[in-house]
Formats: C-alpha cells, sequence, structure tokens
C-alpha cells in the first residue's frame, strides 16, 4: 500500500514538474535545477497530503469535543493561510534547495579534507539496513534539539517578542502550528539545517522528517479535549501542549517545550502534567498580533523584535546627538 501511495505521489509530481515548474525554469534560464525540479515537487505533494490527512482527522474531532467554541472564527484563517505557505508553498522548496546545496557543500569539503561524511549507520552500525529505524533516530534527536531552540525562544526577550505571535492566538486550533514570524521561522530553519547536516540526514529526507513532525505537532495544537493518558510522558496531546499555549505560561514562565516527544520535558524537568484545559493567548501581547492580518503580525512581531533589542542594548529611548 505503501508503495502504491509512493508512486502516486511521483505520478502526481511529474505532471507538476511537466507542466508548472519544468516551463518556469526554462523561461527564465535557470534549467540546471531540473534535475532536482521533480524532488521539489514530490516534497510538495507530501506536504500537500499532510495538509489533507491533518484536516480529515482534526476538523472533525475539533467539532466532535472541542475544547472551545467560537463565534467568529477569522483569526483562524490567517493559520490556515500560514499552513499552506510553510507546507505546501514556497518554504518546502526553498528547504529542499538550500539543504540540498548546503549537504553537497558540506560533503565535498569533509571528503576533500580526507575524512569520511557522518552518517547515523555510520555512527551505529545497527541501524545499516534499518530506513524505517534510521528515520524515527533522525527524528528524536531533530526534536530535541527543537525542544532546546524552543525553551531558548522564551528565554530572551528579543527572541519571544517574535514567537510572542505564536502565542497570541486565543483561538488555537490545527491550524496554529505554523503561525510564526517569518524571522522566527528563519531561526527555526537554521537551527535545524545545521543540526541536520551535522548528523547526516539525507537531503530529501530533511523536508519529510520536517513535515512528519509537524503533522503530530499540528494535532498537539488541536481545539481538542483529548489527552493520551499514560502515554502521555513520551508523545504531546492537545492537553498538554495547551497548558504550554496558556495565559499565565506566555512568556519565561512556561514549561511543555517539547513539539513531538514530551519525554524531553520529563528529562529536562519542565513537563506539568495538569489535568486541566486553561485559555489560550498572551496577555501581553498587541491586538495585531492577536486578530491582525498576515502582514500586520509580521510587522507588529518585527516591530517589537526591533524595540526589545535595541532595549537590550540600551538603545531605547535614546537622541542621536
Amino acid at each position: 500500500m505503501l508503495h502504491s501511495l509512493d508512486q502516486f505521489f511521483s505520478i502526481l509530481a511529474g505532471y507538476m514538474d511537466q507542466y508548472a515548474v519544468l516551463p518556469v525554469l526554462y523561461h527564465f534560464h535557470w534549467m540546471e535545477w531540473d534535475e532536482l525540479s521533480f524532488n521539489w515537487c514530490l516534497v510538495c505533494m507530501y506536504g500537500l497530503f499532510a495538509v489533507i490527512i491533518t484536516y480529515a482527522i482534526c476538523w472533525p474531532l475539533e467539532r466532535l469535543f472541542p475544547i472551545e467554541r467560537w463565534e467568529n472564527n477569522n483569526a483562524v484563517l490567517v493559520d490556515v493561510f500560514y499552513t499552506l505557505l510553510n507546507r505546501v508553498g514556497v518554504i518546502p522548496v526553498i528547504t529542499f534547495l538550500l539543504f540540498y546545496q548546503a549537504q553537497t557543500w558540506f560533503t565535498g569539503w569533509v571528503v576533500d579534507h580526507g575524512h569520511i561524511p557522518v552518517t547515523l549507520d555510520g555512527l551505529i552500525p545497527g541501524l545499516f539496513g534499518h530506513p524505517i529505524l534510521t528515520f524515527w533516530v533522525y527524528a528524536l534527536l531533530l526534536d530535541c534539539a527543537d525542544y532546546w531552540r524552543h525553551r531558548l525562544s522564551h528565554s530572551f526577550r528579543a527572541w519571544y517578542a517574535l514567537h510572542a505571535l505564536h502565542h497570541a492566538q486565543r483561538q488555537m486550533s490545527f491550524w496554529s502550528d505554523d503561525r510564526n514570524h517569518i524571522f522566527d521561522d528563519f531561526i527555526a530553519f537554521v537551527w535545524f539545517f545545521a543540526i541536520g547536516l551535522v548528523i547526516g540526514v539525507p537531503p530529501l529526507q530533511f523536508p519529510l522528517l520536517i513535515l512528519g513532525l509537524r503533522f503530530i505537532e499540528s494535532f498537539s495544537h488541536a481545539n481538542i479535549r483529548v489527552s493520551f493518558g499514560p502515554l502521555e510522558w513520551l508523545i504531546v496531546s492537545p492537553r498538554f501542549h495547551r497548558l504550554h499555549h496558556a495565559l499565565r505560561a506566555a512568556g519565561r514562565g512556561s514549561f511543555n517545550y517539547a513539539g513531538v516527544f514530551s519525554l524531553w520535558d520529563v528529562i529536562f524537568r519542565t513537563a506539568d502534567f495538569s489535568p486541566i484545559f486553561l485559555p489560550t493567548g498572551d496577555a501581553k501581547a498587541p491586538e495585531a498580533l492577536a486578530t491582525g492580518s498576515y502582514l500586520e503580525q509580521q510587522i507588529c512581531g518585527a516591530k517589537l523584535f526591533f524595540a526589545s533589542l535595541a532595549k537590550s542594548f540600551g538603545l531605547a529611548g535614546k537622541k542621536p546627538a
């Protein structure tokens, strides 16, 4: 079945490549990328599939077992745009392209200096020939790295000024996972990028790993009155992650930082398993971050970021000489 599904995606990616991507590459004289264009399209197909599956699972559950019911869902529509941009739009393509180029350069540089590039199955011989197990080990390592990125984003004033956009949503749903400032997304990309190079993630697996992890993260943001019981120490549930988004948890006083595997919160002592479902949002965030348009949110977040940087360096309020 998985083989048939892969063939189906490959066929769709082939049509997309032939009729949408290659003509653009030819028109702009970018045909040096034609060998990679099919993989770009395949990444987009997987992203679209992930969005469809997420919607098919989470939307009915949000209707049947909601934590909250909202009369007006306009704030959620902006989150839909974030999701499509981050999972189907240009960002997965750019992620694949840049990581492929960096992986090629990095591998060449390592070989030129007389070393063998690092791979997980090279470090752990037992993983050789077991691609699914290797995939999940990569997922664990990337999620651990994301735990620390997320935790640090709550520790520094300027960084949280960007991350506050994610926490400002008072109508949190399965669409909310990709609701981030573009500067914050760039930091996350560089973070994952560096970790992926160091641990030797294969180029095509990198965007697929990110999409796979984000499917679970989307579910954990869903407006669903669900917990995983005793399994919650291992996998992040909607109840567990909602505590992280609670009004009283915004900023430096937060916990439950893990995106997929809550065991990182258990190991590093930041877990809260309280059996409650609290309202979400950031009471200190400007209204534009909560209910503004995409551009309004991005502009407001940038202003907060630069203002916070200026305050951190003691520049706020100073007049030019």
